[in-house]
Formats: structure tokens, sequence, C-alpha cells
């Protein structure tokens, strides 16, 4: 019998928990806060340019994990944030200071904080179905107060910030821990993220389900897909009602 790939799905029953990633997931880097710091060096911030740059910085990121790295390196994400100020019109003589005041900044207040309209109702929803919910994220050690600001910290049981906890995704045992705290089967606990070689691939390893966020629609891994968090309740609905084979993503 050939072994089966770590990457490849695994026939599941209906999860009755669900794990999420936090950053790019839950909460969002704060445009309004980084568009301030773009004008200091006279660039006016653009929405939908900022949104395709933040896209093409995080596939570049995914790529560069899928290569080796764990992603959290600090080079890597120098990395993303010159793609992201590149591609969002920042010119190269003025990469350097806004790098510096973006660190700042992040410092002084986790720059994580931007909730999508819906999410808290989506995730309200996810209870009154029945599933439990909970939050493990490769952080800095503020993730839970970054959710408590954000008003999402009390729909979920507990949040897992990879600081705190000692190890990162994709190793196995922080998906373990989750899985513990749940008192459930793996099989049965789905996990939400939006890096395949880090939220997919990790949570596979540990036998959890793994669904990734694909806001573009352009990502073609092999897992189902829903552009967001907003899509998650219709994605469970969708699944209880496939057959063996059945595609759920989209």
């Amino acid at each position: 019998m050939v072994p089966r790939s770590p990457s490849e799905p695994v026939e599941s029953p209906h999860p009755r928990a669900i794990l999420l990633d936090a950053g790019n997931t839950l909460v969002f880097a704060d445009r309004k806060r980084i568009f301030r710091i773009y004008a200091e060096v006279g660039v006016q911030g653009e929405e939908e340019r900022f949104q395709q740059a933040e896209l093409i910085a995080r596939h570049q990121l995914s790529d560069r994990v899928q290569e080796g790295a764990t992603g959290t390196e600090p080079h890597l994400w120098r990395e993303y944030f010159l793609t992201l100020f590149r591609r969002s019109g920042i010119p190269e003589d003025a990469l350097d200071r806004v790098g510096e005041r973006l660190v700042e900044e992040h410092r002084r207040s986790h720059l994580w904080t931007r909730v999508e309209a819906g999410t808290g109702e989506a995730l309200d929803l996810l209870l009154a179905k029945g599933y439990r919910l909970g939050v493990i994220s490769n952080a800095d050690g503020r993730m839970e107060s970054v959710l408590e600001r954000t008003g999402l910290r009390s729909r979920v049981e507990f949040v897992m910030d990879s600081q705190e906890v000692g190890v990162e995704k994709p190793d196995p045992a922080i998906f373990h821990e989750g899985i513990r705290r749940l008192g459930l089967p793996a099989r049965e606990v789905l996990y939400v993220g939006d890096l395949y070689p880090v939220d997919v691939v990790g949570a596979r390893r540990a036998g959890l389900q793994a669904l990734l966020l694909d806001p573009s629609g352009r990502l073609e891994h092999p897992v189902d897909r829903i552009p967001s968090v907003l899509h998650l309740p219709d994605y469970l609905r969708r699944l209880s009602h496939r057959g063996p084979g059945d595609k759920a993503s989209g």
C-alpha cells in the first residue's frame, strides 16, 4: 500500500469543531494606518491596488514556505513587505523609511486589527449550528489581546499563539495541542487558514481536515477553497450534503 501524502485529503466525518488561523484569516492589516505611513512619503494609498499587492505578497510568502521555510523568518517578512510596498506605489528611495515606520507602528500597536464586515456574524452562525471554535496562530504573543480588541475573542473557546505555546505551524505538535484542548478526535476537526504549506499541510499531518482561504480564486492546491471566513457557514452546509468525491470549493 502506498502511503498517503500529508498534502492529500482524506474521507472524514462532518467536523464538530473548527480551528482557525488568525492573521489574514480573521484579522487583517489595518490599511488606514498603513496609508497614513504612505502619506508621510507622499504616496496616496489606493484600496484596490493595495489589496492586489497584498495577495501577490502572500502568494510569494506561501511559495517560500513551500520551498522549506517556516514562514516566520524575518527575511521572509521583509520580502513580503517590500513586495507589498513596491506594488502599492512606494518608490524605491522611500522603501526603508516606510518599512521602519511600519515596524514602529506595529510595535506600538498590533497592525492586524481590521476585521472584514460580517466576520462576527459568520462565527455566531457557526456557534448557533453547534460547532466549537478555537484559534491557532503563528503570532508574537499578542493575538489573544488583538482578538479581544476586535470583538472576536468571545466567539472562540481558546487562542493558541505560537509565541506562547513554543511551537509553530506547520509543526503537527501545535495542532495536536489544539485537538487536545477540544477533546475531540483529529478527524472531527477542521482547520481553516490562508497559507497552504503552513495551514493545510500542517493540519493534515496532524490528522485534521483542512480548508484553504483563496481570496483571488487562483490557487490550485489539492484542497477545498473558499474566498473568506464569511463563506464558511455555506461551505459546511454544502459539505454536509455532498457525496464522496464531490468538490465543495469556490
